[in-house]
């Protein structure tokens, strides 16, 4: 089973479907038949987001092929993304 999920090629990022420890995961998008390996620097919680890309300082944050959000600093493939790097895109 995977350990995260993304909804769509593009996106930058990714949604655990366990906790997930600090290295080599794969995981699966949900539009398609591929898989992503990604090597986790932290852990990521259930629930919570990863990086499936380098995302630099003021970049926006793809989700469901949409702008979801805008890195507050650059965030690297493998780390948690959540409130601590990354502000709502709506604001």
């Amino acid at each position: 089973a995977p350990g995260f999920l993304a909804h769509r090629e593009g996106d930058l990022v990714g949604v655990a479907v366990r906790d997930l420890d600090p290295g080599p995961v794969r995981g699966a998008y949900l539009s398609g038949t591929e898989s992503i390996d990604v090597n986790l620097s932290e852990p990521i919680p259930l629930g919570h987001k990863v990086a499936l890309a380098d995302i630099a300082a003021g970049q926006d944050v793809i989700e469901y092929g949409q702008r979801v959000g805008v890195a507050r600093q650059d965030i690297s493939r493998g780390e948690h993304v959540h409130i601590h790097n990354v502000r709502s895109a709506r604001l």
